[in-house]
C-alpha cells in the first residue's frame, strides 16, 4: 500500500480539532451531578415503599 499524499498521517489525524475527544465543561458536570442526586433520591422512595 502506498503512502498518498492526499491523506493525513496518523498525527496529523489525531492533533485535528474535531477528532479531539469533548472535554465536559462545568455546566454540563453539574446537571449530571444532580441528575444523579434525583436518581438516588427516587430509587431510595422506590425501595422503601417496596418494603412496605
Amino acid at each position: 500500500m502506498s503512502n498518498n499524499s492526499q491523506e493525513p498521517s496518523k498525527a496529523e489525524v489525531q492533533t485535528t480539532k474535531l477528532n479531539k475527544m469533548p472535554v465536559p465543561d462545568k455546566q454540563r458536570e453539574e446537571f449530571a451531578d444532580e441528575m444523579v442526586q434525583d436518581a438516588k433520591e427516587a430509587f431510595g422512595k422506590q425501595q422503601s415503599k417496596n418494603q412496605e
